[in-house]
């Protein structure tokens, strides 16, 4: 007799959807059965005389339920319920569920766009928002408009927000499970954990506490497998003796995974896992859950091109699915590394894979059908910016052409199991290449500390004893034959090599042409990348004195990345592989240190000054150019005579002349338009102070303008002496200065149009005497002052009664001889 299932009550109606709208979208809490029954329901009701094909976001999850759906129908896997997952397939002519991970589809959509034998997709966890079933709905629900109306489409998810999901599958119908768990009691903590308190002690303290309150299986949620390996150290001999620690991730073996889900034989079972238990997975016998509050997730950077796994906080939706474990078939209790006050602040959701992570498969991939972002539905679209950097990475690895369409050799990459660099690298070098992809591909295999050098690891994986002989470091056994595994799969795929016999670093160099390092001058170890970035090294590594590496791993940070792994690579095996991108450049450019413009040539790759010498003979035009540059950085040289041009092209500006703007921001902006032809050599700082910037100034204005420009704002004042003296335009009014006797005779004022002059009388030792706007009205009034004081004070001076009819002059008078 089978089981019911909470699910079972949903089956009617989420059949009747299917086969009314040929899509749907089932929304069914953890636990309540969807993974094991909705399948073979599927195929029960005879849905499709297809396949039914199942996608799981990982691995464990795909071969655990078709192990159940196999056992529920009494069979073995590969018969009437098969799998397929990376590196591994149970499936014959019989099988007619096929549970696959998620990546498996995108493939099998590449080969053969109609899905051939298939008659039902489901998309298992989707609200988990994984970027390949983002992508995988996306190109099943173009397939099913244009080429399989009878292709049947189900997005199942236990948390999703099914109305956008829905709406993107033409407004599909929704169908809910209520689902069946029983009461889960959250116990927080009474006080933040403090920030001196390592993560790892604090959750073992935590768990023991969960082991002496309570009873039955405990699950423990961790961010990551270095995490669950300290945590399982700190509690191996402190747990009751009834109690037996289980780790499970991703990347262990399966016949462990299996240790970890099966039920315990004896005695309490502590599962130590990361977000692998969160869904898809039924653990058996869990009362008791343990979140440590913290979540990895891979984030990419725009501004670096760089993606890195951060560890943040959870959020809350998933703090709400790891509580839910412990309800499954029984009351449970939920004990939160966290308090009640700081869960108020956790996110709501987590955000798709599609809005965080590196987008250069993506990108390969739909170059690959033929499409772009917009031509195809996605819950969440691509951003723009992230996409297109990974264009960029694939026009730089020969994947696309300029134009973004996809080449002959991006089809190679695309067959690949890889990400784009390490699938470049292997079809450039072939099987040789297997090794170093699987480590680029998988977790470090030694231990956290270890020096950068990647040669220690690939020596590890080539040569274990004879590693082990010459260096102390601790090895993950676990990971060496992990990534052998997949080592030798790989090399089964090979191609054969279009640049046989590299060595490490060479094929390095390949998968990652943006990050060859060359170390800057100085005595700390730091790195300029081809790619235009920098990185550091840790200042104590036996590495950090290599003038050229391959950064094979770094942090991501966008200032300056930390190297993480590195391989040094030799000039002479740089040039060989880029020969065709290594190129001289002639550069004249502003030196801001030596405040001069410098004239080199210089060899580049990329970022990257290989050789640099002096260029004798740079043409006085790219001089110049550099020069401007040299004047952005120094700022304009003023003159008197110039800043006064200015003040006049601007008095008329300001009047509705149509001239120039002459302002210093114009001015800047523009430089190349009017300062270039005038910078024949000028080449440094003193040169620039030396050089008067009127003539380049006065060049702006037409022959016309500048007749205007004298007519309406002149230049100079002739004096009744008739000297010619500057007027100054840069105050309130324009302005002069010079000696009261010089005025002598001057009957009216001096105006600029019919802007009287600002008129500044000197005594004759050139002291301001009286400031004027009205000359006639000084003479007639405040002259007789002015000449009663003077004339004590400068009696060989002319100080005359009526200075109207006086003769103007410069001279003071002889002195009498006695």
């Amino acid at each position: 007799m089978t089981t019911q299932l909470p699910i079972h009550e949903a089956i009617s109606p989420l059949l009747d959807a299917l086969r009314a709208r040929g899509r749907a979208v089932l929304q069914a809490p953890p636990g309540a059965g969807k993974t094991t029954v909705v399948p073979l329901e599927m195929l029960k009701a005879g849905l499709t005389g297809g396949r039914i094909l199942m996608l799981e976001p990982r691995r464990l999850a795909a071969r655990a339920a078709a192990e159940r759906m196999a056992q529920t129908l009494g069979e073995a896997p590969g018969q009437t319920v098969g799998y397929r997952v990376r590196g591994e397939a149970k499936v014959s002519g019989a099988t007619r569920i096929e549970v696959v991970t998620e990546g498996i589809l995108t493939r099998m959509l590449q080969s053969d766009p109609a899905l051939s034998g298939i008659g039902a997709v489901i998309f298992d966890e989707f609200h988990e928002r994984s970027l390949n079933a983002d992508l995988g709905l996306a190109l099943c629900l173009e397939v099913a408009g244009a080429l399989r109306e009878d292709l049947i489409l189900l997005a199942m998810s236990a948390t999703l927000d099914a109305a956008p999901v829905a709406a993107l599958m033409d407004d599909a119908p929704v169908v809910t499970s209520e689902g069946r768990s029983y009461p889960v009691d959250i116990r927080w903590l009474d006080r933040p954990v403090p920030a001196t308190r390592r993560f790892e002690q604090a959750l073992a303290d935590l768990v023991l506490d969960a082991a002496s309150e309570t009873g039955g299986g405990i699950l423990v949620f961790l961010p990551g497998e270095g995490e669950i390996r300290r945590v399982e150290a700190l509690l191996r001999d402190r747990l009751p003796e009834d109690c037996h620690l289980r780790p499970l991730f991703g990347a262990m073996e399966f016949s462990k995974q299996r240790a970890a889900i099966a039920p315990a034989q004896s005695g309490r079972k502590v599962v130590l896992s990361t977000a692998i238990a969160e869904t898809s997975l039924t653990i058996s016998d869990i009362r008791v859950v343990v979140d440590g509050g913290r979540a990895r997730r891979a984030r990419f950077d725009p501004g670096s091109g760089m993606s890195r796994l951060v560890t943040e906080p959870v959020t809350r939706a998933e703090a709400t699915q790891r509580a839910g474990r412990a309800g499954r078939v029984a009351e449970g209790v939920c004990y939160r590394l966290w308090t009640k006050g700081e869960d108020g602040a956790l996110p709501a959701f987590p955000p798709a894979e599609i809005e965080a992570a590196d987008l250069s498969g993506l990108a390969l991939e739909l170059a690959l059908w033929g499409a772009a972002p917009g031509d195809l539905a996605f819950v969440t679209p691509p951003n723009p910016g992230v996409y297109a950097e990974a264009q960029a990475l694939l026009r730089m690895l020969g994947a696309l052409d300029n134009a973004n369409r996809i080449t002959a050799h991006g089809k190679v990459l695309a067959a690949l199991p890889l990400h784009p660099r390490l699938a470049h690298m292997m079809a450039l070098a072939g099987a040789d290449a297997a090794l170093p992809a699987a480590l680029l591909s998988d977790r470090d295999p030694l231990a956290r500390g270890a020096p950068v050098d990647l040669s220690l690891r690939l020596s590890a994986l080539r040569n274990l004893r004879d590693f082990q002989t010459r260096h102390s470091h601790s090895v993950n056994r676990g990971a060496l034959e992990r990534i052998r595994s997949e080592a030798r799969r790989l090399a089964r795929q090979a191609t054969p090599a279009q640049k046989p016999q590299l060595d490490d670093a060479e094929m390095a160099a390949l998968a990652y042409p943006d990050r060859i390092g060359l170390r800057r001058k100085g005595d700390a170890p730091r790195y300029v990348l081809s790619g235009g970035k920098g990185a550091v090294m840790p200042d104590d590594d036996d590495m950090s004195g290599a003038r050229l590496i391959v950064a094979t791993d770094l942090d991501g940070n966008p200032r300056e990345a930390r190297i993480r792994q590195a391989i040094r690579i030799d000039e002479a095996a740089l040039r060989g592989l880029f020969a065709d991108q290594i190129a001289w450049h002639d550069v004249c450019l502003w030196d801001r240190r030596e405040r001069r413009v410098a004239s080199r040539r210089q060899e580049r790759f990329g970022a990257l000054l290989l050789d640099d010498r002096v260029w004798k003979d740079a043409p006085d035009n790219a001089v110049a150019r550099a020069m401007l540059d040299g004047v952005r950085d120094l700022g304009l040289n003023w003159s008197d005579t110039a800043r006064r041009f200015v003040a006049r092209v601007e008095l008329l500006r300001a009047a509705g002349d149509d001239l120039p703007d002459m302002r210093e921001p114009a001015l800047l902006e523009q430089l190349e338009d009017w300062l270039l032809p005038f910078l024949s050599g000028v080449r440094t700082a003193q040169d620039w102070k030396r050089f008067d910037m009127l003539e380049a100034l006065r060049a702006r204005l037409s022959h016309d303008q500048m007749q205007r420009l004298d007519k309406q704002a002149p230049a100079q004042f002739t004096t009744p002496l008739g000297r010619r003296i500057p007027i100054d335009y840069g105050g309130e009014a324009p302005e002069i200065s010079l000696r009261l006797q010089e005025m002598f005779g001057q009957t009216t004022h001096p105006s600029v149009g019919r802007t009287p002059l600002r008129v500044t009388l000197l005594s004759p030792a050139g002291r301001p005497v009286q400031t004027t706007t009205d000359i006639p009205g000084f003479w007639a009034t405040s002259y007789a002052d002015v000449r009663k004081d003077m004339r004590g004070r400068y009696p060989r001076h002319p100080w005359p009664e009526d200075p109207t009819v006086a003769d103007p002059t410069l001279r003071a008078s002889r002195r009498r001889k006695p």
